[in-house]
């Protein structure tokens, strides 16, 4: 098992395709999460947890919400980080 890490994301709601890749930003940069459910009763957040784990392959129970359950921009935890997991963040950065 790896380390946790603390992930910047910015959520597109509503979007016609869930997906992970690209920057939004620059302070810090952060990570888009496209999820097709609208930001209603949680929904999004619920889509965001789950195309995040997928992206990166781990299970949803190692990505929390840790700020901005009610905004665009939200910070992710994710444990049992590896390496490879890094790397894939910044592949899916350049995305």
């Amino acid at each position: 098992m790896g380390d946790s890490i603390r992930l910047w994301v910015r959520v597109k709601p509503g979007s016609s395709r869930s997906g992970v890749g690209g920057e939004w930003g620059d302070d810090p940069p952060r990570l888009v999460v496209a999820v097709q459910a609208r930001a209603v009763d949680g929904e999004a957040n619920k889509a965001v947890v789950e195309a995040v784990a997928k992206a990166l392959g781990v299970s949803r129970r190692s990505v929390r919400i840790v700020t901005g359950s009610k905004s665009r921009s939200k910070v992710l935890e994710i444990d049992a980080v590896t390496a490879e997991t890094v790397a894939l963040i910044g592949e899916l950065q350049k995305s």
